[in-house]
């Protein structure tokens, strides 16, 4: 076969598997947790299902944490060929944490990213640690021009956190002349940090173009004795929102697919990452 039809078959194949986008609170993690193989084999396998992957809770001060993750996704999955953005370390103090975004080099391309920085006058430290955006094309999807943004709140100031997001979404939108934007991430959208009065004030929620793919019935959690819609998908634009497998977006539940005790889970995350499939491109299916 001609090296140059090598391409357009490779993504026609490409195009007949789901494009899987997940979200991690990977509870603390850094030098200690990448040292653990065994907790570095269950990340492996959670993460080396999705196109991308966006990591929360990042405490790499060495920044050396995700290279030997993203080293290890390289080596178990040779089909693929992984790579990472990552934010500056995020914090109003000395607790630090960056979002990291893993993705399949071959299957999607990193056009942009974009760190928000809070300077509105009004809003001096809206957010503990600033949202953090970026920008990809995927030529095997339906949508081929997409926005993902991270972000981790607060637990004590998750309300207005979440509500303070929808102006920062719009930003995103606008800077990027987008139509397709995604938010996800533990936003602490449950149990008590957002009360039923929170959720009738913030915009984001009651916005008809706002659609919230993981609902409050939801668990994102690890322990048995919770049940919490911490973690969160939202998406913004109706062609982005019509490229979404129905039904794909829930809960990845790695204790059970994987065969954990409670206990070895807990050593991996306290969260259950969250998850949503992007429609393949219709016309590169026919022309496979």
């Amino acid at each position: 076969m001609r090296p140059h039809v090598l391409l357009p078959l490779l993504l026609c194949l490409q195009a007949s598997a789901a494009f899987k986008i997940c979200a991690f609170n990977i509870k603390s993690f850094g030098e200690a947790k990448a040292s653990n193989k065994k907790i570095m084999g269950v990340l492996v396998k959670i993460l080396s299902r999705c196109d991308i992957s966006v990591i929360q809770e990042v405490r790499d001060s060495k920044g050396e944490a995700i290279p030997a993750l993203v080293h290890e996704l390289n080596r178990w999955h040779s089909g693929h060929r992984y790579q990472h953005v990552e934010s500056k370390r995020l914090g109003r103090n000395s607790y630090k944490e960056q979002y990291v975004f893993i993705y399949r080099s071959d299957t999607v391309k990193v056009m942009d990213w974009y760190q928000y920085v809070e300077d509105h006058p009004e809003h001096p430290e809206a957010f503990a640690r600033e949202p953090f955006a970026v920008r990809f094309h995927s030529p095997t999807t339906a949508v081929k021009d997409f926005a993902l943004m991270s972000q981790h709140t607060c637990p004590s100031r998750a309300a207005t956190e979440i509500n303070r997001l929808l102006q920062v979404m719009l930003e995103v939108k606008g800077r990027w002349k987008i139509q397709s934007l995604m938010l996800l991430g533990d936003l602490n959208a449950a149990c008590g940090y957002v009360t039923a009065e929170d959720w009738r004030k913030i915009q984001l929620r009651s916005g008809d173009s706002f659609h919230w793919l993981i609902g409050d019935q939801d668990d994102t959690t690890v322990k048995q004795k919770t049940h919490c819609a911490y973690d969160r998908i939202v998406v913004h634009g109706e062609e982005l929102l019509k490229g979404i497998v129905p039904g794909s977006a829930k809960p990845f539940n790695f204790k059970k697919k994987l065969g954990l005790s409670e206990e070895e889970a807990l050593e991996v995350s306290d969260h259950y990452p969250v998850e949503v499939n992007l429609r393949p491109d219709p016309r590169l299916d026919r022309e496979l």
